[in-house]
């Protein structure tokens, strides 16, 4: 069943995405794209260099999907899905008060989110090596919106993930 949050909600996501994408170090990004400094490792609970981030446009919404580089590394892993599960949690109580949550409030699509937020469904689930967590929306507006936004995730930290829709059951 998915999980229907209170507009700013949206927005909580939206900035969780941030928080994920900072401390990535996703397919090969230098330092001046994903600021892997390590200033998020201990809030997020997870080392940026052990993971990998990837953001994925769906017919209904999109994903954003964290894993350990290494498979053997369950310590990463448990990180990922705790950290995930949390902000999941987090995002369902409409609480984003957490300040390092964002690098760039004004990303596309981000207000639209947030004004459409009670149309917009998340549900964090497990994957191998770590978590995801799906937007789903049946609303056109609110689409567009996620599209834009994770399209621009990918290109700012250039993860090297398509810009296209992709047409698979989640």
């Amino acid at each position: 069943m998915p999980i229907v949050l209170p507009r700013a909600s949206a927005f909580a996501l939206v900035l969780a995405a941030a928080l994920l994408a900072a401390v990535a170090d996703a397919h090969g990004a230098d330092s001046t794209h994903v600021r892997s400094s390590g200033a998020h490792d201990k809030p997020a609970g997870l080392t940026h260099s052990k993971t990998t981030h990837h953001y994925h446009l769906l017919p209904d919404g999109g994903a954003i999907e964290v894993t350990a580089r290494d498979a053997a590394d369950t310590l990463s892993r448990n990180a990922i899905r705790a950290h995930l599960s949390r902000v999941a949690q987090m995002l369902s109580a409409g609480d984003f008060s957490e300040s390092m949550l964002t690098r760039d409030p004004t990303a596309p699509g981000t207000a639209d989110m947030q004004r459409l937020g009670g149309t917009i469904h998340y549900r964090f689930e497990t994957v191998d090596g770590g978590g995801r967590v799906l937007i789903a929306t049946r609303n056109a507006r609110a689409l567009v919106a996620i599209h834009d936004f994770l399209r621009f995730q990918i290109t700012e930290y250039k993860t090297g993930d398509p810009l296209e829709v992709l047409n698979v059951d989640h």
